[in-house]
Parts: structure tokens; C-alpha cells; sequence
């Protein structure tokens, strides 16, 4: 995009000093001829860029010009990467930050940059919660945001699946992540590194006696594209023959998550004189998950095996029958 390039020659003219054309096009991954003509339009946006001549000559910006985030305050930086992420942003308690720190940036942007932006910002935008499902309340999300930033130390409540179902934890918070409208908390507890879904925190405390430092070798995405490798083997622990029509193939991608879905066309093969129908080897859950995710497919798919699936599905088919048995045809 020429004016991200724009603004990087501007970047590398204010960090390095004097550079020729031939070396800033070098960088840029432009030819000689494009640098110059960027060169062109960075004077004419008002840029003040002038041409030194002479063997060690090149182009640099006048003495003292800078590119300044005049006004910028520290939680105002701490936002710019949300700068395009309004929901995000007042998720974490930052929504006026982000709104002063978007008029600071286009505020210190050349006119001609200023265009750019304005004109990218029209016509993107991020919706990140999937479709049918609320937004979940995480009311200590900005009290985590603040953990995380200070280094503190939190004392929470926590809900958690298994038994007992409330416990109380003292977390070192290292990161906060953002999945698919949900927002999760990692943390450090009792010496290992755990992940923690915020809408869960019942009762959250900061410690302003504690503070913590994060592990040198803790790296908040290597560590979570791991977590998401974990759960899924977690979290898989079955498989199940089906058999599926035309239409139980098509509609399968939307009731099944997407390894399953992989799993079905990977593994398909087709049923002899069964007018279409494929037969595949999904990943399976649970033998109760795995029912309730199939029957959404209704009479578009058989499951095979394993056994105590298939009864699962009859018993409840069966039950499905009686409860509507007064229904008259």
C-alpha cells in the first residue's frame, strides 16, 4: 500500500538520518525509480525532505522535524493496538482511551495519510462474538487489565466445571486473550501456568502488596497456540462412525466444530446404492455430546458405531417420539 510506505520511508529517514534513494528502496522492497517518486509525494503531503548531494549525499528530513504522538498519555499507548478493535476496547474498560488515542494518531498523520487512514477505517470493521450467543459479563476484566499491566498478583473466586465447582486461587496474570468473543485470563498458579475463563470469576481481588515478574521464557501467543493443540487432544477422546446423506454432508460443517468436519471429508467413503450417502470416521467428545451435536442432522445421518451411540440416539429418538405421540399426522 503506498501510503504505509510512505509512512515507513518517513520512519527510516527520522530513525536512520541521511539514506540514498538506492538504499531506501532496498528496505522498502521497491525499485529505485518508485523511491523517488514516493520521495516526490512525502514533499508534496508537506513532509520537509531535501536532497543532500555529493558521494556520501542522499535524502534526510530537516534538522529536528519529528513525528510526534503529541499528548499521548500511558494508558492511551498502552491501547493502540485496539485502536481498530472499538468492542475489544470497551470490553477492557478502554473505550475513551482508544476514542483520544485515534484522534492523537490521525491528528499527528500528514493530510495525505490522514485520507488513507479515515478512508480504511469506513470500510473495516470487526464483529469477533460468533453468531447465536450473548456476550458474556466479565465485570473484572478491567481489574485484570490492570493486574497484567502492573504486575500484581489477583485473588479471584473461580467457577469451574468439576467438583468442587467455586474454588479461590491467587493468580500472577500474565496475559489476557480474546477467542472468538471470549475473553480468558493466563495465568501464573501454584507454580504452572494455567488459562482461565473470565466470565467464570466470581470475586476478583488485586493484591497491591504482591507483584510478580513473568517467566523470561513465557510467551503469551507460543503458549497459547499450545493450550489450543492440548484441549483439542483433550478433548477428543472418542470416534464414531456415521453415515450421512448429500444433505447430512452439506449441512454437517454447521453443527459440528471444524477438526470434525476435516475429519468427515478426510475419512469419506461412499456407501454402495446408498444414492449419495458417505460413510466417515468423525472425532467424538463424549457419547452424550456427540448425540446432541449428530441429532441436529435429524434423518440425514445414521451413526454405525460405536454401540453406546447409537442406543444413545435411539433412546432418545424414542423419547422424542412419546413426548409428541398425541401429535396427529
Amino acid at each position: 500500500m503506498p501510503a504505509d510506505r510512505l509512512l515507513s520511508m518517513m520512519l527510516l529517514l527520522q530513525t536512520r538520518g541521511r539514506m540514498p534513494a538506492r538504499r531506501l528502496a532496498a528496505e522498502l522492497g521497491v525499485s529505485v525509480r518508485t523511491a523517488y517518486r514516493d520521495l516526490d509525494r512525502l514533499q508534496a503531503s508537506g513532509i520537509p525532505v531535501y536532497a543532500e548531494q555529493g558521494r556520501t549525499g542522499g535524502y534526510q528530513l530537516l534538522d529536528g522535524y519529528r513525528t510526534h504522538l503529541t499528548g499521548l498519555s500511558e494508558s492511551e499507548a498502552r491501547v493502540l493496538f485496539l485502536a481498530g478493535l472499538p468492542a475489544p476496547a470497551a470490553d477492557l474498560g478502554l473505550a475513551a482511551e482508544v476514542a483520544a488515542a485515534r484522534l492523537k494518531l490521525l491528528a499527528a498523520l500528514p493530510a495525505a495519510l490522514r485520507e488513507e487512514a479515515t478512508r480504511t477505517d469506513a470500510v473495516f470493521h470487526l464483529d469477533a462474538p460468533g453468531w447465536y450467543r450473548e456476550a458474556e459479563a466479565t465485570p473484572y476484566l478491567p481489574l485484570l487489565v490492570d493486574a497484567v499491566f502492573g504486575r500484581r498478583a489477583v485473588d479471584v473466586r473461580y467457577r469451574r466445571w468439576r467438583e468442587p465447582r467455586e474454588v479461590d486461587r491467587r493468580l500472577h496474570p500474565y496475559g489476557l486473550v480474546l477467542k472468538s468473543g471470549t475473553w480468558y485470563l493466563v495465568a501464573g498458579v501454584d507454580g504452572r501456568t494455567a488459562t482461565f475463563r473470565i466470565a467464570r470469576i466470581l470475586d476478583a481481588v488485586m493484591r497491591d502488596d504482591e507483584r510478580f515478574e513473568r517467566p523470561e521464557e513465557f510467551v503469551l501467543e507460543a503458549y497459547w497456540s499450545s493450550y489450543l493443540d492440548e484441549f483439542e487432544a483433550r478433548r477428543h477422546t472418542g470416534t464414531a462412525t456415521v453415515r450421512l446423506s448429500p444433505r447430512g454432508r452439506e449441512r454437517l460443517a454447521d453443527n459440528v466444530p471444524p477438526e470434525v468436519a476435516r475429519a468427515c471429508e478426510a475419512t469419506a467413503t461412499e456407501v454402495a446404492d446408498g444414492e449419495g450417502w458417505i460413510e466417515a470416521v468423525i472425532p467424538t467428545e463424549s457419547i452424550g455430546h456427540a448425540c446432541g451435536e449428530l441429532l441436529r442432522l435429524g434423518t440425514d445421518v445414521e451413526v454405525v458405531a460405536p454401540e453406546e451411540l447409537r442406543r444413545a440416539m435411539a433412546d432418545t429418538v424414542r423419547a422424542l417420539a412419546r413426548t409428541y405421540a398425541s401429535v396427529q399426522a
